[in-house]
């Protein structure tokens, strides 16, 4: 089965992932409608922070073209991404969907031939739902697993591709991402809708678990007065736990695994379960221990360096310092942040201040998810629970 024009919908980390995966050797359509974010990447600038799709934006060899218009990007595809945003609605205690589903509606309306292939992040059930609510059979899902910043990374490197259909097609639409790929040699599963569906949550919330128990394992070693490093280390030496996935933060964040988690706890609606909360309410726990032990040090005005969840990123939406950071204003306690990234004057109420000197000089104490080198002048200022200098 070949496919004579993509069209890929949404130009965020997943988008433009796989925009420029398959561009390499098919002909490719972005579809974006913020025109802000058209201009730049016809320009072969990137709208998110990604070191390898700002190098691939720059190649000369790439079949692209990139719009704000819907039927010059749907005109002749064959296929169908939608990698548009879905957020956690916690109303509804669900994800909000609309946007992936006024894309398949659209395309199934007046390009009915179209494959349609979901990298959305969705609920459990949501495919088969939307297939009986449009009465369109050529929709599939496949789940994405990247990391902001290295978006690109890991679509070239994949741990495994997944297509939510037992299907010549969902076949054929896995060997086109494999054939992106610089690793061609990783696993292909074809499973049903559903399961594709719950692969992506349960493996996001297995590692926000992850993050949670050695958070909690420092809380406890804090508390004690023991040496969370030598605990971690001894534990991970263990080849059934490794060393991996292992440092200590202010609770796990970003995009991806506070809504997912959420998500997956909300499937567990009707099904009996204890690990699942447990997981969730972990990192609201963590996030009181933090912003306790930083309040127990009676600051005059805390510090907060970089609301970004990682090095490389450009996104700090859900970021775990924020959930730190309205617990200590809470109290009283003026909050001062620097984030470089941040054209604003104030984030939450709070000033931002964008000379690294006056920041150092004006915090009495000075809190980093993750520490860095230009940090270390005022490292006896510094309330981090970073200890072996790698992200999450």
């Amino acid at each position: 089965m070949q496919f004579k024009k993509i069209t890929v919908v949404g130009a965020g980390y997943v988008g433009l992932a796989n925009v420029l995966l398959l561009a390499q050797n098919n002909t490719v359509c972005l579809l974006e409608i913020d025109e802000e974010k058209v201009r730049l990447i016809q320009q072969g600038k990137s709208p998110v922070s990604d070191e390898d799709i700002d190098f691939f934006l720059a190649r000369d060899d790439l079949s692209l073209t990139v719009t704000a218009n819907c039927d010059d990007a749907y005109r002749d595809a064959d296929l169908v991404i939608i990698a548009t945003p879905t957020n956690y609605d916690t109303e509804t205690n669900r994800f909000d969907t609309r946007s992936v589903e006024v894309v398949a509606q659209y395309v199934s309306e007046h390009y009915p031939e179209a494959l349609i292939v979901i990298k959305s992040t969705i609920p459990v059930g949501y495919t088969r739902e939307l297939r009986l609510k449009l009465g369109c059979d050529n929709i599939l899902f496949s789940p994405e697993f990247l990391r902001e910043g290295k978006a690109l990374h890991d679509n070239l490197y994949p741990s495994r591709i997944i297509v939510g259909e037992h299907s010549q097609r969902a076949q054929a639409v896995a060997e086109l991402f494999q054939q992106g790929a610089i690793n061609r040699d990783v696993p292909i599963l074809l499973t049903g809708a559903s399961e594709a569906e719950a692969i992506k949550l349960f493996a996001n919330t297995y590692l926000a678990m992850r993050v949670a128990f050695f958070n909690e394992l420092d809380s406890y070693a804090e508390v004690h007065g023991l040496s969370t490093r030598d605990i971690i280390q001894g534990v991970g030496m263990d080849s059934r736990i490794g060393t991996h996935y292992n440092n200590p933060s202010f609770g796990y964040g970003g995009y991806c695994l506070p809504k997912d988690t959420k998500q997956l706890l909300a499937n567990y609606d009707k099904v009996p379960n204890t690990l699942i909360r447990a997981i969730v309410d972990a990192n609201t726990t963590r996030k009181d221990f933090i912003a306790d032990s930083i309040i127990q040090k009676n600051p005059r005005t805390v510090g907060v360096y970089r609301l970004l969840m990682k090095a490389g990123s450009d996104n700090f939406r859900a970021s775990s310092i924020q959930g730190v950071m309205k617990r200590i204003k809470a109290k009283g306690i003026k909050v001062v942040v620097y984030e470089p990234v941040l054209k604003d004057t104030h984030f939450f109420h709070s000033p931002v201040v964008t000379d690294l000197t006056e920041f150092k000089s004006c915090s009495d104490v000075i809190i980093a998810n993750r520490m860095a080198d230009e940090l270390a002048d005022v490292v006896g200022k510094i309330y981090t629970r970073d200890l072996f200098g790698d992200d999450l």
